[in-house]
């Protein structure tokens, strides 16, 4: 079981928590939502509590709810540019179905 993050993910995480000047890693969420059923929610992690799993990748903690990591297992996160956007993506091996527009998921 493990959840991790490319280096490009990594870096532009590592850019925000310093720019920011506050948090301690990332934290990934899930949430009921959308016409598939679940969305992602990324967070700053200001804590870790007993209930959470931390994974470390690239330098960078890794925060997960223990309730969400069957949703999440194996999951890698990559950071995209691609011309003038950018966008985080997520590549769940769990995921059955997306909707349409991409904002929620089904899992196995």
């Amino acid at each position: 079981m493990s959840i991790t993050l490319t280096q490009a993910a990594a870096q532009q995480v590592s850019t925000h928590l310093a720019t920011r000047g506050q948090g301690m890693g990332l934290r990934i969420t899930v949430k009921n939502s959308g016409c598939s059923g679940y969305a992602y929610q990324l967070d700053y992690a200001t804590e870790i509590n007993n209930i959470d799993k931390v994974f470390e990748s690239h330098g960078v903690k890794v925060v997960v709810q223990q309730d969400y990591l069957e949703l999440l297992q194996d999951m890698e996160l990559d950071y995209v540019e691609d011309g003038l956007s950018s966008a985080f993506h997520f590549n769940n091996p769990n995921v059955t179905e997306q909707c349409g527009c991409g904002e929620s998921f089904t899992v196995k």
